[in-house]
């Protein structure tokens, strides 16, 4: 019987035996370990190491318990105050929805179990191939929740999140001390319901650049909120980012057992653990028929270099047009890269005893980014339409 044939129950039956043999390998290969710096502060070349060869690494126990309750929280009163229906102006219980001022709307919703973007011309049509849809139980809702967008404006714990030191040190590591942000979302994908992600890699522009590098399109965090299995993580295709532009259709036709690729492996990982990946990864996850929740904040960071006087090749808050004209200048940049010296400051306030990270974008002007109404009102309330996506 084919998957697509399956009912939710019998979908995660089928899936067992290369869910369990895949998770072995992702084992076997590791990537995967606490944050740790050498002597001078630097990230351990070690990791930089694997990341390099690998397109992914495991950071374990980076967010302390405290934070990761408290974004659990926030995540789930963002959620209960989603308009219902989707099209409706008030939530469940009748008050006005979230996100009715914002310059997106904060919440993308699909069908239970559906792949909305897998072979599709949305997001640059990067996603070809349609993963599986299996029939959800007959008690399903007809829509829920899948991307949460503007955590900065809707989640002050967000925000703060953005601001953390040891993750704004890796991206330094890796991108420089001029690093630049793109967009951030929040994954959900609850027992039995949540949809899947098509195979895709996330670059859009620099496929063909004479000066193409592995890391030219940069890289994802996911902060994970809850454990994350085999069944509902996220996978990916390790060293696939060295690779350059792939031909999915034709991996996923030539492969006998279609989506499940046999050298994909799931990044398993507990709760308060942050996962990154190369945005040139061949990675994707399956509709969630496992009785777990997966909850991944993502967001990640460019080179400088990839992103100034470069035009948009995809955007996924804004139309696909608007996000190919903009050009990406220094103002672009700096009015983006203003959120994350604002987290900084919110951060600062809520663990001042905390090891702060200095942007050197910012340095010596820390004083006009502090977190407060004037910086909510003129960096945070449309920092989406300011998001850069290459």
């Amino acid at each position: 019987m084919a998957l697509t044939e399956l009912s939710a129950g019998d979908h995660a039956a089928a899936m067992a035996d290369y869910l369990a043999e895949r998770s072995d390998a992702a084992v076997a290969l590791g990537s995967r370990g606490p944050v740790r710096f050498d002597a001078e502060g630097n990230l351990h070349p070690d990791i930089l190491a694997e990341f390099a060869t690998n397109g992914f690494y495991i950071f374990e126990g980076v967010i302390d318990h405290d934070e990761v309750t408290e974004l659990r929280n926030a995540v789930e009163d963002t959620i209960e105050r989603a308009p219902f229906p989707p099209d409706s102006d008030t939530d469940a219980q009748g008050r006005p929805a979230l996100g009715l001022d914002y310059p997106i709307s904060p919440y993308i919703f699909i069908k239970p179990l559906s792949d909305p973007w897998g072979g599709t011309k949305l997001l640059s049509g990067r996603h070809p191939v349609k993963m599986t849809e299996p029939t959800p139980d007959d008690n399903a809702p007809d829509h829920v929740v899948h991307l949460l967008l503007q955590m900065c404006t809707s989640m002050p714990a967000a925000l703060r999140l953005y601001g953390h030191p040891d993750l704004l040190s890796i991206a330094e590591a890796i991108n420089g001390p001029d690093f630049v942000p793109y967009n951030d979302s929040i994954f959900v994908k609850k027992p039995g319901m949540g949809g899947s992600v098509a195979w895709h890699q996330d670059g859009a522009t620099h496929w063909d650049n004479p000066h193409w590098h592995p890391g030219i399109h940069g890289f994802n965090f996911q902060v994970q909120l809850y454990p994350t299995t085999p069944a509902n993580a996220l996978w990916i295709v390790p060293g696939s980012h060295t690779e350059g532009r792939i031909d999915i259709r034709a991996l996923v036709a030539a492969n006998e057992g279609g989506e499940r690729l046999p050298n994909a492996i799931p990044l398993v990982a507990d709760a308060g653990d942050v996962t990154i990946v190369s945005r040139q990864m061949l990675h994707g996850s399956f509709a969630n028929t496992s009785p777990d929740p997966r909850v991944s904040i993502t967001f990640g960071f460019y080179p400088h270099s990839s992103v100034l006087g470069v035009s948009g090749g995809l955007n996924i808050t804004l139309d696909e047009k608007k996000g190919r004209d903009k050009v990406y200048d220094a103002e672009h940049i700096r009015r983006r890269s203003a959120v994350v010296q604002v987290a900084l400051d919110a951060r600062h306030q809520a663990r001042p005893d905390e090891r702060r990270y200095r942007y050197a974008p910012f340095v010596e002007v820390e004083d006009e980014y502090r977190y407060g109404p004037e910086t909510i009102a003129s960096v945070l309330s449309d920092y989406t339409l300011y998001d850069i996506a290459i």
